[in-house]
Parts: C-alpha cells; sequence; structure tokens
C-alpha cells in the first residue's frame, strides 16, 4: 500500500505478533497457539475484519516466516522486528509503513478475545487527535503496568517492575492495546529511549510524551478481564478455552434453544448451526463447519467435522465424521466412522465399528456392523452385512462398487471393484465377489468345504 497516504480518515493497524513466548515451552510462535479451533492471531485479525482498514500491519520476529506463512490469505502485511527490543522498538519497525495522517490501532497478536466493538470504540475515540488507552481494573494487575492518573486525565503507565509500592496498589492497567493520531505516533515513538530496568523502549513512555505535548490522554475501560486477557502460558490458554467454550454454549442454549447435557463438557472449533429441539450429550467436539437440523440428537463423545445432520437424525456415542451428509431421521453409531465423502440418505443405518468413505447410501440402507464401505454406491433399502467388504484399493488405483436397489449382501463378503451388484441381488455370506452379480439372482462365490477323516490336530511335545 502507499506509506505517504494523506487522508486524515485513514485507519492503520499494528498487531504486535513478535514475541517467542517461553513459557509456552514451545516450538510453535505464540500467537499460532489454537483457541476454539482458531490461532490467537487469526482471533486478532478476525476482530478488526469489519474495521475498514486501510492497512494492517504484522510485527513478527521468532519464527517469523512461521508467522507470515499462517497469514498468507490475508491482507496483513508482516515487517520484521529483529532484535526484539520491546513493544515500543516494536512499533518503531512500522512506522515507514505508516501514512502521514489518521489513526492507528495497536493490537496484541495474543489478546485473542479483544471484541470488535472494543476496537471500534478506541478508534472512535481517537478520532485522529487523541491518545486512547485500553484499560481494565484487575483484581490481581500483578505484571501489567499500571495507569497514574490526575483526577480523571492519564498522566502516565508506569510498568509493573518500575513501579513503585504505591504504584503497585494501583488496580487499573494498561492492556497493551491502544489508538493514536498516526502523525504524532510516528514522531513519539522514534524518540523513545530504553533507560529503564529492562533496557528496553516502552511503548507506554508515549503516555509521557503526549502529557508533555498537551494532548489529551484518554483511558477506554475494556467491558470486562476477559477480552483483555493474554496468553502466556498452556495453562493461560487452557482456562481461557473454557471460558470461550462455556461463551458458546451459553449463545447456542440462550438463543437457539440447544439442550446440552452438561455446558462444561462441550468443545466448538468452528460454527456450528442448529435448528429447534437439538440435543447435544456430553464431550462432543465440533469442528470446521457444522449444520445440524431439527431434532437432531448427537450421542457422548462424538467428534464431527465439516458436516450436515438432517432433521431427525440420531448420531449414537463415539462416533466420528468428516465431510459427511447425513439425512433425515437416519441413524448413525455407536462407535462408528464417516470419512471424507460420506452421504446418507434418509432413514439409513450406519451401526457399530462400521466404516464409510466417499460412498452414497440411498434411503433405508443398513450396514448395521463391522463393515467397510468405500468408493460406492448404494441403493435404496440394501442390507450389508457383518465384516463385508468393499475391495475398492488395487495398489495403484482406487475403483467403484454398485450395489442397486433391495440387494442382500451377506456376511463377510468382499466386493472386488469395480463391480456391480444388480437390484434385488442376493450375495451368499463368505463370497468373495469380482464379476457383476445378475439382477434378482443368488451370487454365491466360495471354496467348496472339505472334511478330512482322520485328521489328527498337532499337540505340542511334552517337556
Amino acid at each position: 500500500m502507499d506509506g505517504n497516504l494523506d487522508n486524515n480518515a485513514a485507519l492503520s493497524i499494528v498487531i504486535m505478533a513478535a514475541g517467542k513466548g517461553t513459557r509456552m515451552k514451545s516450538a510453535r510462535p505464540k500467537v499460532l497457539h489454537t483457541l476454539a479451533g482458531r490461532s490467537l492471531l487469526q482471533h486478532v485479525l478476525n476482530a478488526v475484519a469489519g474495521l475498514g482498514a486501510d492497512r494492517t500491519l504484522l510485527i513478527v520476529g521468532h519464527e517469523a516466516d512461521v508467522v507470515r506463512a499462517s497469514v498468507s490469505a490475508s491482507r496483513a502485511h508482516c515487517i520484521l522486528q529483529e532484535p526484539q527490543l520491546g513493544t515500543g522498538h516494536a512499533v518503531q519497525q512500522a512506522v515507514p509503513q505508516l501514512p502521514g495522517a489518521g489513526t492507528t490501532l495497536i493490537l496484541n497478536g495474543d489478546v485473542p478475545l479483544i471484541e470488535p466493538a472494543t476496537a471500534a470504540a478506541l478508534v472512535a475515540a481517537c478520532g485522529g487527535t487523541k491518545l486512547v488507552l485500553l484499560t481494565v481494573e484487575m483484581a490481581d494487575p500483578t505484571g501489567y503496568g499500571r495507569i497514574v492518573r490526575d483526577g480523571d486525565a492519564v498522566k502516565a503507565i508506569v510498568e509493573h517492575q518500575d513501579a513503585n509500592p504505591a504504584q503497585r496498589a494501583i488496580r487499573e492497567v494498561y492492556t497493551g492495546m491502544l489508538a493514536a493520531p498516526t502523525a504524532w505516533l510516528k514522531q513519539a515513538v522514534m524518540a523513545l529511549d530504553n533507560r529503564n530496568a529492562q533496557k528496553e523502549y516502552y511503548l507506554t513512555d508515549i503516555v509521557a510524551r503526549a502529557v508533555a505535548d498537551g494532548r489529551a490522554v484518554l483511558a477506554l475501560q475494556a467491558r470486562d478481564e476477559t477480552e483483555v486477557l493474554g496468553v502466556n502460558s498452556p495453562a493461560e490458554l487452557a482456562m481461557l478455552e473454557r471460558l470461550v467454550q462455556r461463551r458458546q454454549a451459553d449463545t447456542l442454549m440462550e438463543r437457539h434453544g440447544v439442550r446440552l447435557a452438561d455446558p462444561a463438557r462441550f468443545d466448538l472449533r468452528g460454527t456450528l448451526t442448529c435448528g429447534r429441539d437439538v440435543f447435544i450429550d456430553v464431550g462432543c467436539v465440533f469442528e470446521g463447519e457444522v449444520v445440524l437440523g431439527d431434532d437432531v440428537t448427537i450421542g457422548a463423545h462424538c467428534v464431527i467435522r465439516n458436516a450436515r445432520i438432517d432433521s431427525g437424525a440420531l448420531i449414537q456415542p463415539f462416533t466420528h465424521m468428516t465431510d459427511a451428509v447425513i439425512g433425515t431421521r437416519a441413524e448413525v453409531g455407536p462407535f462408528a466412522r464417516l470419512r471424507p465423502g460420506a452421504q446418507l440418505g434418509a432413514e439409513v443405518h450406519i451401526g457399530n465399528f462400521v466404516e464409510i468413505k466417499n460412498s452414497t447410501l440411498a434411503r433405508g440402507a443398513k450396514a448395521n456392523h463391522l463393515a467397510y464401505v468405500g468408493d460406492a454406491t448404494v441403493g435404496e433399502r440394501v442390507n450389508y452385512g457383518a465384516g463385508s467388504i468393499t475391495a475398492n484399493y488395487d495398489g495403484a488405483y482406487k475403483h467403484r462398487t454398485v450395489i442397486g436397489n433391495d440387494v442382500h449382501v451377506g456376511s463377510n463378503c468382499v466386493l472386488v471393484a469395480p463391480v456391480t451388484v444388480g437390484d434385488g441381488a442376493t450375495i451368499g455370506a463368505g463370497s468373495t465377489i469380482s464379476k457383476d452379480a445378475p439382477v434378482g439372482q443368488l451370487t454365491v462365490a466360495r471354496a467348496k468345504a472339505v472334511s478330512i477323516a482322520g485328521w489328527v490336530r498337532p499337540k505340542k511335545t511334552p517337556k
């Protein structure tokens, strides 16, 4: 983008994403750890997506290439901070990319629950003229920069390690997020020094500069502490995960009438759209985009990813499905697995230890236990016996099996694709079918049973 843009309404967003996150004890950059199925950084990017920013700049450092790759599909531009000498130094790296006017909003990539409304309020309160700090009252403000006031006016932010006992008693803290006039911000951050305990360039020192310049400094308080909580350790990430999941569970119950057996044992890592009278038992995980129709029941400990489950369907416990479509009044599980491309019609029954992959099963078809259906088209009212499989892979290519309507496949059969079983056909138990089975006929392919008289079972030799 044009770094010389001169537009009083221009909005620039700077997101701090350079930290290593040592306390995470992970090779993964801290901002790429996931919360409710999205990276911390993606949560922040989503929060500001509707602000209409002219530019979004990410300050990257630790594992910069990994972070850059994670946002390659977005309009965000990454700027390297190397070495990493503090928050003020981070913003200094963005100065060449900032325009000469407008407002700059600064957010943290490891503070994922910032509300879009709060970000917008910061920008509005700045108005291109004021320095606006996002603050919050904390019961335990340890580690945070304290807001020092003279009446209503903000006079300074004092970092925890530099604060005296009286300042450490202050509960209003700076969250690390602010909005400032861009032209003034550029001058202020370039004038920072590192005369402090950490020998770093603190962005918070621009408050003293604003006071000295006679510029208004405002403090906008966040709605609650949850909105501004950062992530610095696995324990903090886990705590935030439960907060987010409870919030999502409450929304589903209050706005959509979903009945959750236990809201504390529910995980949504994507989007979940529910009809009326949906029931979800404990321990279920929903990922990607999932749509549940009216009167759907999800049993305990299911994992459902990118699926549509139509009205009246019953998903029994411990079912796993990915990229699947389930028809009305179908029943799946328990302990079933639906792999990508599984499409079940109305009133289909899939039982325990049945796996379906890249196959369609028409209305009323049944595979009730211990079976595999892969790369197949299965007709209406088919009964697919226990222990039967489609042998769809020849070691190089996948082939398709076509099973007509009203077919009965006996137990322990192998259908060697490509093969077609005609309407109304019956496949005798234990058959290996490698040629098309005619319409309406019984097809059996077994080795002849032989009984050997006088045969003696081997016995162990006594020691």
